[in-house]
């Protein structure tokens, strides 16, 4: 369950991230670390992520949060890009992966599965193609919900 700030925290860093020509794409506030950690993952639209863009958010998000006094207590700020666990959305970010292992979501069901693993092999537009152990499959794209790197091979 998240946080109860976190939607606040959302609401504020949203426009922040936006004048910066950025995204907020997540934001977690780990509250059983001592001093508690704030996390906002950050997405930069027109180019890959970078430590500048971190920064940059950083610091307008901060002064933002302590302006607005969200936060009661002392805690940590950290600001990133989502990195590997993200999920696959845009064309370049299917040709990049191509060979990693995605967790595939799909609703309704499809062939009597709801989740899907293998090596991502390629997109096109009306399918999405998956090795599984040596055998192609072949997964609508009218039906998947999500698709992202599996952290987990």
């Amino acid at each position: 369950m998240a946080h109860p700030l976190v939607t606040q925290i959302i609401d504020l860093a949203t426009p922040v991230a936006e004048e910066l020509g950025l995204e907020v794409v997540g934001v977690v506030f780990h509250t059983n670390q001592s001093p508690p950690v704030l996390r906002v993952d950050i997405r930069n639209p027109e180019q890959d992520t970078g430590l500048n863009d971190c920064e940059r958010m950083s610091r307008a998000l901060e002064a933002s949060l302590d302006a607005a006094q969200i936060v009661p207590d002392a805690y940590v700020l950290e600001v990133s890009s989502p990195g590997i666990s993200r999920q696959l959305v845009t064309d370049r970010e299917f040709i990049s992966f191509k060979g990693f292992p995605v967790i595939i979501s799909t609703s309704p069901p499809y062939d009597g599965q709801q989740e899907w693993t293998g090596q991502l092999i390629r997109r096109d537009e009306t399918a999405l193609y998956l090795n599984q152990k040596g055998r192609v499959v072949e997964i609508p794209r009218s039906l998947i919900t999500k698709v992202q790197l599996d952290e987990r091979r």
